[in-house]
């Protein structure tokens, strides 16, 4: 399966979890909402259902009063409630028109109380206009409990009203109180689920990607170190591209470099077999002028002899120059690492190559584990170089060194004849002299030996000079 599969399935699922987190969490919201406005539609109600009692009690209490003190001013609050009340009820029809139980109840009050008010609006009149007549109505009336059954009947419903309402009311406040906890409760769950799906999926993808990327960068290592392996990888993804590149890379390097070697090792066969094939004339031109010069020089002339004296300075400078071309040929010889005390070996380098009068200056120079052969080279070649272009008198060589953060630098210094600016990079390449060609010691292989092995380290030379002030050639070398 694809990286980007894997990815889309984890956020699919994350998104499928959101979404159900957020479905969930509608549906309860709309339960909340629906059993809110049903808590608050039933605080109306019995607010209404309060407040319609308050004005039948208030119409009875202002007729029980007149009746009894015939003061008309206790019927200002019956008054009131005959324009009240039937509003009150009017009011609380609308509000309950989906409860059938409680229409009817509510029904049965405006009957109940529409039969008080003919009851009580005759004993009124008759209170008002035939007081003789009042007293046996109000009596019979008495007796017969026509007024306290009605005000029983209307109460005992009002009270059935509200239980009902009551009823009602704790259950969806039982339901609203359910609908938050499993709100709570899901989001909870759901919440949970996503960072658990979340961090597995990513922690998962993670080190799937990180160990190939790893196995990945250490076969990049290998093969930076020459040791072609491959990776195994049986997945099918995004990565799988750059797997089978990298095993391909390291096929082909693999193969290149055998083939590489093959062809280096035929080139050293026959630098050598040439170099000896070269040098055989070499030598035979020089022994020929020299029998020359024995058995005929009385027979040559001045004009000859400085002819035949030039040939041997040309075939001397030759062999140097095929001796150089083979010493720049054998630098891809790796030989085994070594402790060396580069005091002792620059001491003994210098005493062959550094004649007595010159005055020599050496430095407290570091111990390193390093390849003798090339670090050799290197100082053999520069003390040379520094030797040859010095003249004799006050000729002065200073080596030293310093430490440097992840390696140490160098430096071969002499007061010769310096080298100009233009030249600094141009005599690091290699039968490049700036002495005459006449001159057999300056074959122009000794700085490019130095150079070729100063980058094959991975190292830097420099070269600070001007013409005729002396030459100081830096270069650093890493500790292995």
């Amino acid at each position: 399966m694809k990286l980007s599969t894997q990815i889309l399935l984890a956020f699919t699922l994350i998104i499928l979890l959101s979404v159900a987190d957020s479905y969930t969490n509608y549906t309860l919201s709309k339960k909340v909402q629906l059993n809110s406005q049903f808590l608050a539609r039933s605080e109306e109600i019995i607010r209404t259902s309060n407040k319609t009692h308050k004005a039948i009690i208030e119409m009875q209490s202002a007729f029980r009063g007149f009746l009894l003190t015939d003061d008309h001013t206790f019927l200002h609050s019956y008054f009131i409630g005959l324009k009240k009340v039937p509003f009150l009820i009017k009011e609380q029809q609308i509000r309950i028109r989906n409860n059938n139980t409680q229409r009817a109840i509510l029904d049965s009050i405006s009957t109940l109380h529409n039969s008080w008010i003919r009851y009580s609006e005759q004993l009124i009149k008759s209170r008002k206009e035939k007081p003789d007549s009042y007293k046996n109505l109000f009596d019979s009336s008495l007796k017969r409990y026509v007024g306290k059954k009605i005000n029983d009947a209307i109460s005992e419903k009002f009270s059935r009203f509200d239980k009902i309402e009551y009823r009602m009311r704790k259950y969806h406040t039982e339901t609203l109180l359910d609908s938050l906890q499993y709100a709570r409760t899901f989001s909870r769950i759901f919440l949970t689920l996503t960072i658990i799906v979340g961090l597995l999926s990513t922690i998962f993808i993670m080190y799937v990607t990180n160990k190939r990327i790893t196995s990945m960068v250490r076969l990049a290592e290998d093969i930076s170190k020459g040791n072609f392996t491959r990776v195994k990888d049986t997945r099918n993804d995004e990565l799988s591209a750059l797997v089978i590149s990298l095993n391909s890379m390291s096929e082909k390097l693999d193969k290149n470099i055998r083939e590489l070697k093959n062809r280096n090792a035929e080139l050293n066969k026959f630098a050598y077999v040439v170099s000896h094939d070269l040098k055989a004339p070499i030598r035979g031109i020089h022994n020929v002028v020299r029998w020359i010069e024995e058995d005929h020089e009385k027979e040559l002339s001045p004009e000859l002899k400085k002819y035949l004296t030039i040939i041997p300075q040309k075939t001397m400078r030759m062999e140097a120059l095929i001796n150089g071309l083979l010493d720049y040929a054998r630098l891809n010889i790796q030989a085994p690492s070594e402790h060396i005390n580069t005091n002792t070996l620059v001491q003994e380098i210098a005493a062959s190559i550094v004649p007595r009068n010159f005055t020599l200056e050496i430095g407290n120079l570091p111990d390193l584990f390093t390849e003798r052969i090339k670090l050799e080279q290197v100082f053999a070649n520069l003390i040379s170089n520094s030797v040859k272009y010095t003249p004799q008198e006050e000729a002065v060589i200073q080596i030293t060194c310093r430490k440097l953060p992840d390696c140490y630098e160098f430096s071969v210094k002499d007061n010769g004849i310096g080298i100009a600016v233009e030249y600094h990079q141009k005599i690091f390449e290699i039968f490049q002299t700036l002495r005459e060609q006449n001159e057999q010691e300056s074959t122009g292989v000794g700085l490019a030996i130095v150079k070729k092995i100063i980058d094959d380290q991975q190292e830097s030379i420099t070269v600070k000079s001007t013409l005729g002030k002396g030459a100081a050639f830096i270069f650093t070398w890493r500790n292995n």
